[in-house]
Protein backbone atom coordinates (compact mmCIF):
# COMPACT_ATOMS: atom_id res chain seq x y z
CA UNK A 1 0.00 0.00 0.00
CA UNK A 2 1.08 3.59 -0.14
CA UNK A 3 0.83 4.31 3.59
CA UNK A 4 3.63 6.30 5.14
CA UNK A 5 4.89 4.12 7.97
CA UNK A 6 5.68 6.15 11.07
CA UNK A 7 7.76 4.33 13.66
CA UNK A 8 7.11 5.05 17.31
CA UNK A 9 9.92 5.84 19.72
CA UNK A 10 9.55 2.32 21.16
CA UNK A 11 10.06 0.65 17.78
CA UNK A 12 12.44 3.09 16.10
CA UNK A 13 15.38 1.08 14.85
CA UNK A 14 13.59 -2.22 15.51
CA UNK A 15 14.18 -4.67 12.66
CA UNK A 16 10.95 -5.34 10.77
CA UNK A 17 11.76 -9.07 10.94
CA UNK A 18 11.17 -9.00 14.72
CA UNK A 19 7.49 -8.18 14.26
CA UNK A 20 5.41 -11.29 15.08
CA UNK A 21 2.41 -9.78 13.24
CA UNK A 22 1.87 -9.84 9.51
CA UNK A 23 -0.96 -7.98 7.85
CA UNK A 24 -2.27 -8.27 4.34
CA UNK A 25 -5.13 -6.48 2.64
CA UNK A 26 -6.44 -9.07 0.20
CA UNK A 27 -7.45 -6.79 -2.67
CA UNK A 28 -4.86 -5.21 -4.93
CA UNK A 29 -4.87 -2.83 -7.85
CA UNK A 30 -8.00 -0.86 -8.64
CA UNK A 31 -10.38 -2.85 -6.42
CA UNK A 32 -9.07 -2.15 -2.93
CA UNK A 33 -12.57 -1.69 -1.50
CA UNK A 34 -13.36 -5.36 -2.27
CA UNK A 35 -10.76 -6.83 0.07
CA UNK A 36 -10.49 -7.76 3.73
CA UNK A 37 -7.75 -8.00 6.37
CA UNK A 38 -5.71 -11.13 6.92
CA UNK A 39 -3.68 -10.51 10.05
CA UNK A 40 -1.55 -13.21 11.62
CA UNK A 41 0.21 -13.41 14.93
CA UNK A 42 3.12 -15.72 14.29
CA UNK A 43 1.31 -18.25 12.07
CA UNK A 44 -2.17 -17.91 13.60
CA UNK A 45 -4.79 -16.11 11.52
CA UNK A 46 -6.66 -13.66 13.73
CA UNK A 47 -10.42 -13.29 13.31
CA UNK A 48 -11.12 -9.58 13.43
CA UNK A 49 -14.45 -8.19 14.62
CA UNK A 50 -17.18 -7.45 12.05
CA UNK A 51 -16.81 -3.92 10.74
CA UNK A 52 -13.05 -3.99 11.31
CA UNK A 53 -12.06 -6.80 8.95
CA UNK A 54 -13.43 -5.18 5.78
CA UNK A 55 -12.51 -1.53 6.31
CA UNK A 56 -9.38 0.63 6.37
CA UNK A 57 -7.69 0.73 9.80
CA UNK A 58 -7.30 4.52 9.81
CA UNK A 59 -3.57 4.42 10.54
CA UNK A 60 -1.42 7.43 9.62
CA UNK A 61 -0.08 7.79 6.11
CA UNK A 62 -0.36 9.28 2.66
CA UNK A 63 -3.05 7.46 0.69
CA UNK A 64 -3.54 9.81 -2.25
CA UNK A 65 -3.61 8.11 -5.65
CA UNK A 66 -2.67 11.35 -7.39
CA UNK A 67 -0.13 12.69 -4.87
CA UNK A 68 1.43 9.66 -3.12
CA UNK A 69 4.49 11.62 -1.93
CA UNK A 70 2.80 14.88 -0.90
CA UNK A 71 2.73 15.17 2.90
CA UNK A 72 -0.16 17.64 2.60
CA UNK A 73 -2.27 14.54 1.99
CA UNK A 74 -1.33 12.77 5.23
CA UNK A 75 -4.33 11.44 7.08
CA UNK A 76 -5.28 8.95 9.75
CA UNK A 77 -4.21 8.45 13.31
CA UNK A 78 -0.68 8.17 14.61
CA UNK A 79 0.01 5.24 16.88
CA UNK A 80 -0.97 6.75 20.29
CA UNK A 81 -4.24 8.21 19.00
CA UNK A 82 -5.02 5.05 17.05
CA UNK A 83 -4.56 2.91 20.14
CA UNK A 84 -6.81 5.19 22.17
CA UNK A 85 -9.57 4.88 19.57
CA UNK A 86 -9.21 1.13 18.95
CA UNK A 87 -8.08 -0.25 22.32
CA UNK A 88 -11.41 -1.90 23.22
CA UNK A 89 -11.64 -4.31 20.31
CA UNK A 90 -7.87 -4.72 20.16
CA UNK A 91 -7.70 -5.69 23.83
CA UNK A 92 -10.45 -8.28 23.29
CA UNK A 93 -8.65 -9.63 20.22
CA UNK A 94 -5.35 -9.97 22.05
CA UNK A 95 -7.05 -11.67 24.99
CA UNK A 96 -8.82 -14.15 22.70
CA UNK A 97 -5.53 -15.21 21.11
CA UNK A 98 -3.43 -14.99 24.31
CA UNK A 99 -1.29 -12.19 22.87
CA UNK A 100 0.35 -9.98 25.50
CA UNK A 101 -1.35 -6.59 25.56
CA UNK A 102 1.75 -4.48 26.10
CA UNK A 103 3.19 -1.49 24.28
CA UNK A 104 5.57 -3.62 22.24
CA UNK A 105 2.91 -5.98 20.86
CA UNK A 106 0.42 -3.17 20.23
CA UNK A 107 3.10 -1.21 18.37
CA UNK A 108 3.99 -4.25 16.26
CA UNK A 109 0.31 -4.69 15.40
CA UNK A 110 -0.04 -1.03 14.41
CA UNK A 111 3.05 -1.11 12.18
CA UNK A 112 2.05 -4.35 10.45
CA UNK A 113 -1.37 -2.90 9.65
CA UNK A 114 0.00 0.54 8.71
CA UNK A 115 2.18 -0.97 6.00
CA UNK A 116 -0.93 -2.38 4.27
CA UNK A 117 -3.53 0.24 5.18
CA UNK A 118 -5.54 1.97 2.47
CA UNK A 119 -8.34 4.49 1.94
CA UNK A 120 -11.34 4.53 -0.32
CA UNK A 121 -10.08 6.17 -3.51
CA UNK A 122 -6.40 5.49 -2.77
CA UNK A 123 -6.20 3.03 -5.67
CA UNK A 124 -7.81 5.38 -8.19
CA UNK A 125 -10.35 2.71 -9.17
CA UNK A 126 -13.41 4.85 -8.50
CA UNK A 127 -12.03 8.12 -9.87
Amino acid sequence: MSGLVQQSEETAGMPVDDNPFTARWTAKGHTLCLGHWEIRYRSTLLELPPGICENPMDTFGIFSFLFPDDEDYCEGLREPEWLEKHSNWLMDLFETYKIPFDSEHVSWFYHAVNAEDWRCGSCGGCL
